[in-house]
């Protein structure tokens, strides 16, 4: 019986921006791009003993028994992104990675819905050419990162739905683009005043007569 990683597991997400209006602006070529774009993710996340437990549409979901699998499987495939002589438009694919607790089930999905809406969510923050770490996937990498690859300090991030401030950290690759648009997510209050409960800001004698 095939071992599919479970446990502590690191999981790779994946899609493709602006996916929607590609597939408008190109109808026609959408069905080739997309098969293609299939291709180099599945070789690059299966050349790196990692699982894909789910494709939607253009996003993907893989899961790795070893961060350092997933951080090479991300690598492989983002540099075969960028040399593929796309036609009639480039395909830009938007990366997260992230480390939790999940559990393989019978059916080939995996319990542990935290950790996948975390991984989720930190791509969903992302831009197309870009991979994201969370702070648990960067820690099980960054002592031992191979030739040619960095990790740059994103800093602490409150990611959409998560109650928990993330901090995020860019794989850096040698020789791919690495400047990107700000992330995508919510500003962290950067002062120690308490949340205001009510938009009745300053109108305590009113409510106090109402």
């Amino acid at each position: 019986m095939k071992h599919y990683p479970s446990g502590t597991v690191t999981f790779l997400f994946t899609d493709i921006e602006g996916s929607t209006k590609l597939a408008q602006d190109y109808p026609d070529a959408m069905p080739s791009l997309l098969a293609r774009h299939n291709e180099i993710l599945k070789q690059a996340i299966e050349t790196h003993n990692g699982f894909v437990f789910q494709v939607v549409g253009d996003s993907f979901a893989a899961a790795f028994q070893n961060a350092h699998d997933a951080l090479s499987a991300a690598l492989d495939a983002q540099r075969s992104l960028q040399s593929e002589p796309w036609m009639p438009a480039p395909v830009k694919v938007r990366m997260g990675i992230h480390t939790g607790q999940a559990e393989f089930q019978e059916n080939g999905t995996y319990q542990g819905y935290l950790t996948l809406s975390q991984a989720q969510r930190l791509m969903s923050a992302g831009h197309g050419g870009q991979v994201l770490l969370s702070f648990a996937a960067q820690e099980l990498v960054r002592e031992e990162m191979p030739e040619g690859l960095a990790l740059r300090d994103m800093g602490e991030r409150r990611l959409k739905d998560v109650v928990r401030i993330e901090h995020i950290y860019q794989l850096i690759i040698a020789g791919l683009p690495e400047d990107f648009p700000p992330l995508k997510t919510l500003d962290r209050q950067l002062h120690n005043l308490p949340a205001q409960m009510t938009s009745f800001i300053g109108r305590e004698t009113e409510m106090a007569e109402i």
